[in-house]
């Protein structure tokens, strides 16, 4: 999953990006809000942590220039301590949900899981579900049967973008663009060593090739 993290105090999103990292998501990191209306508006990202207080342009104008211009990425946004006409204002723009500073690593990494489920349609799942396996994103492993498939770092990426797109065609391309942030090569030849570093881990029927289309997630598992 490709993350969006819009914050211009530097420490925090170094921290941030790192933890980020660590979880499997590809980040882009920006710190104007002049920047963030563009570069959101254009690159296809699956959600978008947005502080409040940014140069350039506040973080509430730049969410409402990106719901004005249809832009239905979720958003989460980080705001002060005590700020509480900010966090009404920020949901009443458009946000999906908001967390207060200083905030516990942990709890972001759970609200941006509970945002990508609901975002896809699995909004009473604890975790993520679908083909006959559970997802544990705090392990990064995947459990069928309740047996634990141990996955690397790479398998996790993709097996968590193809459980939150099940029976949707999905293209080299568009794997690449949301599994690999602005500064990586993105090679589709990896993706196909990934893919097929699944399927023999999780069976051959989890994964269809639609030649000349891509892939299919959503067979079951065995």
């Amino acid at each position: 999953m490709r993350l969006l993290l819009v914050e211009d105090h530097v420490p925090l999103a170094d921290e941030l990006l790192a933890g980020l990292n660590r979880q499997g998501y590809a980040v882009d990191w920006l710190a104007d809000g002049r920047d963030a209306v563009h570069q959101g508006s254009t690159e296809p990202y699956d959600l978008i942590i947005l502080d409040l207080g940014l140069p350039g342009l506040p973080g509430l104008d730049v969410l409402a220039q990106w719901r004005a211009s249809g832009l239905a990425t979720p958003v989460l946004i980080l705001t002060a301590r005590g700020s509480w006409a900010e966090r009404i204002e920020g949901l009443k723009a458009g946000a999906d949900d908001y967390l207060t500073k200083p905030f516990h690593p942990e709890e972001l990494y759970l609200r941006i899981q509970a945002l990508l489920r609901r975002s896809h349609g699995q909004v009473n799942q604890p975790t993520l579900q679908a083909a006959g396996l559970h997802l544990d994103e705090g392990r990064q492993c995947v459990v069928r049967d309740g047996n634990d498939i141990q996955l690397t770092a790479a398998e996790f990426r993709l097996l968590r973008y193809f459980m939150l797109h099940p029976e949707q065609i999905l293209s080299k391309s568009h794997l690449a663009e949301h599994l690999y942030d602005g500064e990586t090569e993105r090679d589709s030849n990896v993706l196909e060593v990934h893919v097929n570093h699944l399927r023999r881990k999780l069976g051959k029927s989890v994964i269809e090739t639609r030649r000349g289309q891509g892939y299919l997630f959503g067979g079951q598992a065995r």
